[in-house]
């Protein structure tokens, strides 16, 4: 016969094991306006972002403005060489199952000729500051152009959010 304990002990997760995911269900495809908050949620709240350069990847910090998207990368790193020879870029938000795909052109900007207190701003959301940094930083605007947003498949058919650099009704 088994005590208590001894069943608890058999019973207990071992440090090897792991729970079985669950599946969350699916809850059908979101409207064009739970979309665009969605999308402006996640701005608002995520720290990083994927940045893509003339085939080259990479996650950067990022904040969103309202208008523009404020990254910064080594003034001399492949992707800072990159944005400055061509301005075109494209970056991602999110997993695979809630993506946001923002298509804009990267101005190169200078700190200085930002509105007061955006060095600030990009170091408390992000928790970094180039501005400490021995390496020399370069920060880029980028302007959305186009944004998409999809979940599932059944979200593919109206995922363009903006186009021409205005939100779509």
């Amino acid at each position: 016969m088994t005590t208590e304990a001894e069943a608890e002990a058999t019973s207990a997760p071992t440090a090897t094991s792991a729970p079985t995911p669950t599946p969350t269900p699916h809850p059908g495809p979101r409207t064009r306006e739970e979309r665009v908050a969605d999308t402006l949620a996640r701005l608002e709240a995520d720290v990083d972002l994927w940045v893509a350069s003339r085939g080259h990847l990479v996650p950067l910090s990022f904040l969103w403005d309202g208008a523009a998207v404020l990254i910064s990368t080594p003034r001399d790193s492949r992707t800072g060489r990159a944005l400055r020879a061509d301005s075109r870029v494209r970056l991602a938000l999110g997993p695979t199952r809630d993506v946001v795909m923002i298509d804009g052109t990267a101005e190169a900007v200078d700190l200085a000729d930002l509105p007061a207190g955006t060095g600030d701003a990009f170091a408390a959301k992000t928790g970094f500051d180039p501005r400490e940094l021995a390496t020399s930083y370069q920060y880029f605007l980028v302007r959305p152009r186009r944004v998409q947003a999809w979940r599932e498949a059944d979200e593919l058919e109206g995922r363009t959010l903006m186009r021409d650099g205005t939100w779509l009704p």
